[in-house]
């Protein structure tokens, strides 16, 4: 089979790519159109996945095809974009008809959740990765950055924070649980859901906001680098699932939630006069800490002594001593 019969056979048959709102020209062309109403502009976003690295090879496809295009939207919902399209380039070492066929499928499913349309890509041969470029559109002025948080903020998070990493054993076959407590958590790390409509209603609101994919605390120190503050923490705060805390116990639940990643829930900073309007209108936010004057982040305990710990998240290149 060639690339372009991959192509036609797999991906520019699905549904997802079918066109949609925003979506002038889809797959076909050299390059797909874009329509962006006046006033607004484009939001851009690429993540790759590798083989090894950042899933278990080999996995299920399907649940791959979920999981590729979610981490790669929720960049999208934490610029409070609304999403248009999305570009595939996939790298694969064989023509596996059945993968192809499954990891197709998940992939679909995603895109018609979100509300993303496929318009493009390129397939080649090689060991196996997925890169992924996501396209929103934003009211001029109105993107949620990383650079405007300021002392006197409530630092925020929009769900519970660890299940991700929590569920790493139980996706690696080292342990097993009930369905009851392994469901939940596998469905955390397999399909997150990007948090589209939390990221629009932060719109105006929130100062500061990213996704959280490396880990709680490695996430708060780019907020707190681009603004040029402090984040503090306080570690009882942390919302932690019942399936987490029963899996794992507290302890492990709350390095989980620090430093786990892959979490793709929103940590934002807001003025604590946003609070009460946001709740009412049943967003799920959770207040885990503050932002002051200063550098970095720190970590509370109960008593408000800092015991932040060296290591804050993961680091692709890092060197381990």
């Amino acid at each position: 089979m060639g690339e372009f019969e991959l192509i036609r056979n797999y991906f520019a048959a699905a549904p997802c790519a079918q066109g949609g709102e925003g979506i002038a020209l889809g797959i076909g062309d050299d390059c797909a159109l874009l329509a962006l109403p006046a006033g607004e502009q484009l939001a851009v976003s690429t993540d790759t996945l590798v083989a090894g690295v950042h899933f278990a090879d080999p996995c299920d496809p399907f649940l791959l095809g979920q999981r590729s295009l979610a981490v790669a939207v929720s960049d999208l919902a934490a610029m409070g974009a609304h999403p248009l399209a999305f570009t595939l380039a996939l790298t694969t070492p064989t023509v596996n008809a059945d993968w192809l066929q499954r990891y197709a499928e998940g992939l679909n499913l995603m895109a018609q959740r979100c509300g993303v349309g496929l318009v493009g890509g390129d397939t080649t041969r090689g060991p196996l990765s997925l890169t992924l470029t996501v396209f929103g559109r934003v009211p001029a002025g109105q993107a949620l950055t990383r650079s405007g948080a300021r002392p006197g903020d409530l630092l925020c998070v929009g769900g519970e924070l660890g299940n991700a990493a929590g569920a790493l054993s139980l996706v690696l076959g080292q342990r097993n649980a009930d369905a009851a407590v392994a469901d939940p958590l596998l469905a955390h790390y397999w399909s997150p859901q990007p948090q589209l409509a939390l990221g629009l209603a932060l719109r105006g609101k929130a100062t500061a906001a990213m996704d959280i994919s490396d880990g709680l605390l490695a996430d708060c120190g780019h907020i707190a680098t681009a603004s040029a503050v402090s984040l503090l923490i306080e570690r009882q705060r942390l919302p932690l699932s019942q399936a987490l805390l029963a899996f794992v116990g507290e302890d492990a639940a709350r390095v989980a939630a620090l430093s786990g990643g892959d979490d793709y829930v929103l940590v934002f900073t807001l003025p604590s006069d946003e609070l009460a309007s946001l709740l009412a209108d049943g967003w799920p936010v959770h207040v885990i800490g503050r932002v002051e004057a200063g550098q970095g982040v720190t970590l509370l305990d109960g008593n408000g002594h800092d015991i932040t710990p060296a290591i804050h998240g993961y680091q692709h290149f890092q060197q381990t001593p």
